[in-house]
């Protein structure tokens, strides 16, 4: 028996392997970021050492977020994913190792005269106890430890999912918030501009009583008016079908009591992203460290499927006492023992066997063109980030440029009709381009914001639970 698993452990730790080799995989992207400028690269603090707490300024969204992670329903799948993949890896790496099993047993048979031809018959104890060893494969081909590292790779791959999925969850949080937060701007400008233009009805039928004016004027005031009410239901529409999405978001309902919601402008987190070099996104980013984690698991396969070729051998070992006395079941005596080995080889199933490790090698591939396309995606997206960080301040302050000189342009015709100078058409123009104006400056806005938090969940921050 001591031989024997000698030999068992020797065959463990001596076992051949056929699984490819894990290679880095060359970046399938440039050396920088397109469109990125040293600054970009260089200038600022890593997303990674930011936590999502210290990120977001308003108080309100930090309160939704953290609900999310504990409640969101998708969350708790992944999670729970963790623990079912966590579990097939222990089972699997079980199989690398001997699994000894206790045994005990009494039985008493008893033989009647009729039997056994002795008056009263015979009775009869036997008693046993020991411990074996089932059939143990020696994994001298590598199999068994290959579809162990499978199955490690797999559980490894979860994890980072999870992490991934809760990057993803952060995001669609902090959209969908921003988005509600731009909705009740948009309802308090859409308010005023109602409030506003109700006064200018008013004015345009005292002027239409007096002579002043014309019923044309009268009528366009009241269009005007209408367009305004009709933007103000539709984005009273618009807000509760976002509070709708944030609730399946968060996944529970959010406290009575939370802080005021900060407005668009005080969204903007001042604290400059360096983006670094993509290579840094194979460590920084859970879905590239995910893909990477499947290839290793498709290796893994390749291997054992190489391996089923070879003969398959076993070992089985017992050793324990019998006696038909318990006081005479433990000694040299009743000392019973035994060991054996088998091998089983693969003699009509070649073809199965190749198609295994086809199978495994298409997979493989597939692995590859699937770790290739996530770091190809990371970069497209901090690409994306970096380019929109720029542009998109710069039309925010092309746009804010524009709303003040709309605003200018509509306090102007307003006091030369007042005056009689022009037609009320141009006030109804000027009234039409200011409030597209300042409807086009808050999304400008929100848009900026969403994307600084692209920006930031595509570099990896706020993919662990740091807290500031």
């Amino acid at each position: 028996m001591r031989k024997a698993l000698s030999l068992a452990a020797l065959t463990i730790t001596s076992a051949c392997h056929f699984a490819p080799r894990h290679e880095p995989v060359p970046m399938p992207v440039p050396p920088v970021y397109l469109a990125a400028t040293d600054s970009d690269v260089a200038v600022g603090v890593h997303a990674v050492d930011v936590a999502w707490r210290q990120f977001f300024r308003d108080p309100r969204l930090d309160t939704l977020i953290a609900t999310a992670l504990r409640s969101n329903r998708d969350m708790v799948i992944a999670v729970e994913q963790i623990e079912v993949a966590r579990g097939q890896y222990r089972i699997q790496r079980s199989d690398r190792f001997p699994a000894p099993v206790a045994s005990g047993s009494a039985t008493r048979n008893h033989g009647g005269e009729g039997a056994t031809g002795i008056p009263g018959g015979v009775t009869s104890d036997r008693l046993s106890v020991g411990a074996s060893v089932p059939a143990f494969e020696l994994d001298f081909w590598g199999r068994v430890r290959d579809l162990s590292e499978a199955a490690r790779s797999r559980y490894l791959a979860t994890v980072q999912a999870q992490r991934s999925f809760r990057l993803s969850l952060i995001e669609d949080v902090a959209s969908t918030y921003l988005a509600w937060v731009e909705a009740n701007e948009q309802i308090r400008l859409a308010e005023q501009t109602v409030q506003s233009r109700q006064e200018g009805v008013r004015i345009a039928q005292v002027r239409l009583k007096s002579g002043l004016t014309s019923a044309l004027d009268f009528h366009q005031a009241e269009a005007l008016l209408t367009q305004a009410q009709a933007s103000l239901a539709g984005l009273k529409l618009q807000r509760a079908q976002i509070e709708n999405l944030l609730f399946v978001l968060v996944g529970a309902p959010v406290p009575g009591t939370m802080p005021a919601p900060l407005p668009l402008s005080d969204q903007l987190n001042p604290v400059t992203l360096a983006a670094g070099l993509p290579s840094a996104l194979l460590l920084a980013r859970p879905d590239v460290i995910a893909a990477e984690e499947r290839l290793r698991a498709a290796e893994a396969n390749v291997g054992a499927a190489r391996a089923a070729f070879f003969p398959n051998i076993s070992l089985t070992g017992a050793l324990g006492f019998a006696s038909d006395a318990l006081n005479t079941l433990v000694g040299n005596d009743g000392l019973t023992w035994s060991y054996g080995g088998s091998i089983t080889a693969p003699i009509f199933n070649r073809g199965r066997l190749h198609g295994n490790v086809d199978v495994a090698r298409a997979q493989d591939r597939i692995a590859i063109a699937d770790y290739e396309r996530t770091i190809q995606v990371a970069f497209q997206e901090v690409s994306n980030g970096l380019a929109s960080r720029r542009y998109l301040a710069e039309q925010v302050a092309a746009q804010e440029r524009g709303t003040q000189a709309q605003r200018q342009i509509a306090a102007l015709a307003h006091t030369r009709y007042l005056e009689g100078v022009v037609s009320y058409i141009e006030v109804l123009d000027a009234e039409r381009s200011l409030f597209a104006a300042e409807q086009a400056l808050l999304q400008l806005r929100r848009v900026q914001a969403d994307n600084l938090v692209a920006l930031y969940v595509a570099l990896g921050g706020g993919a662990t639970d740091q807290r500031p």
